[in-house]
């Protein structure tokens, strides 16, 4: 990875300071559809817990108090979860949405790393023009990505008190939905646009050396 890129990448681990609970514990897209699916998940592992419970009491019939107590400790562990991160992701959409756009940001970083590699490799013509502009938009975008979690964050841990004082906050603070990078007439808009464009750019290079290789 070249310097001008290292450290660009929101780390899982900085995710996690930032927001106070990492992507895993929330189901991404918070739907009814993403919510049944993991529901199926859940009683396909339930119908296991019991199969395995009857397994072992048949093997085991002396210790079958055992057996049920801690299977039955499974199963409402396993209802427990589901039930819980399903009640978060319906209550946190909004960070939903910020963790998406750090995996559109970590991607772009990403994209750009491969990309590097190549042109390492010997293809110079898939070097990226105007480099310094392309860091420089991407590190504003992590800045603004890195306020906007530190600000869910704070908004959602004082939820109460932002709703019962919403006066003492209405000139100070913008919604959340406001937090996302949407300003594209905006001087960091136009440089987000521009490495998004870069991104596409690199992604048709590097489908050219794919079909050249193949060719070859």
């Amino acid at each position: 990875m070249r310097a001008d890129i290292q450290g660009l990448e929101i780390t899982v681990g900085e995710l996690k300071h930032l927001s106070g609970g990492g992507p895993d514990r929330l189901y991404r897209p918070a739907s009814a559809t993403k919510f049944a699916r993991e529901a199926l998940k859940t009683v396909g592992l339930i119908v296991l817990v019991i199969i395995s419970c009857w397994l072992l009491v048949g093997i085991f019939p002396r210790a079958y108090l055992f057996w049920f107590a801690f299977h039955l400790a499974a199963i409402v562990g396993l209802i427990f979860e589901d039930a819980w991160k399903i009640w978060c992701s319906s209550q946190n959409k909004h960070l939903i949405n910020l963790f998406d756009d750090v995996d559109r940001y970590n991607g772009i970083v990403r994209a750009i790393e491969i990309n590097d590699k190549i042109e390492d490799a010997g293809n110079a013509e898939v070097k990226i023009a105007d480099r310094p502009k392309v860091i420089q938009a991407l590190q504003l975008i992590r800045n603004d990505l890195v306020r906007a979690l530190k600000t869910e964050r704070i908004l959602r841990e004082n939820k109460k008190f932002v709703a019962t004082n919403s006066e003492l906050f209405a000139n100070n603070l913008v919604t959340l939905n406001a937090l996302q990078i949407s300003d594209m007439a905006s001087e960091q808009g136009r440089l987000l646009n521009e490495a998004l464009q870069l991104a596409v750019g690199v992604q048709a290079e590097m489908k050219k050396l794919q079909d050249r290789n193949a060719a070859n």
